[in-house]
């Protein structure tokens, strides 16, 4: 499928600023959730521009700098693990996504949010179930996010080395799960989820 033929029929219906929302991090036990929103520039395609969760760790890499390069306007919001705690994923999700719209250096016309709507922002949404995979603005964002996370994570791998974020990213490997057993949690990871707090800790 063309996903850039999604975003070019809206267009067609007078949507010229079409922002495409994903977020990485949601099904994390660690780390923050980073929401994207993004507005490609009208005529411009990517080669190979997909759902971030279907490419290799240094081709998103590659599709970040050619997303960021094509003059495209860009949004970032990032809700903590702290955060996530206090609200629930649901909602830091979503208080994620409104950020990175209000990020935004200007105000799209349409909204194309991946399976989530966004009840307090006065913009018209699409929320179309795996939206990565149908609009090119969405998969534009699913890139963005996912590589500003790792980024994120990297970072925190260095201040927490023992529990190897550089490579588990926060997901539930069985090595991040046995490093929860024997070092417990760090400050980075989300206390209300049952991955992190249901284990038999050797504190």
């Amino acid at each position: 499928m063309d996903i850039y033929r999604y975003d070019e029929s809206l267009r067609e219906q007078g949507f010229l600023r079409i922002a495409g929302i994903d977020e990485a991090g949601r099904g994390t036990l660690a780390g923050p959730v980073v929401a994207a929103a993004v507005i490609m520039p009208e005529g411009i395609k990517i080669e190979r521009l997909r759902d971030s969760k279907k490419v290799p760790e240094k081709e998103r890499d590659l599709l970040f700098y050619k997303i960021r390069s094509s003059s495209a306007y860009i949004g970032i919001g990032i809700v903590g693990p702290e955060e996530i705690d206090r609200l629930n994923i649901l909602r830091a999700t979503k208080l994620s996504m409104k950020l990175a719209v209000e990020d935004l250096p200007v105000s799209p016309d349409i909204l194309i949010i991946d399976a989530v709507s966004l009840p307090s922002i006065p913009i018209k949404q699409l929320s179309p179930v795996k939206g990565e995979s149908i609009s090119a603005s969405v998969a534009a964002a699913s890139i963005i996010a996912k590589v500003t996370r790792d980024k994120i994570m990297l970072d925190y791998h260095h201040e927490y080395p023992n529990y190897n974020f550089k490579k588990n990213k926060g997901y539930s490997t069985r090595e991040h799960l046995e490093i929860l057993q024997l070092h417990g949690p760090c400050p980075i990871h989300r206390k209300s989820f049952h991955g992190v707090m249901s284990l038999e800790l050797s504190f």
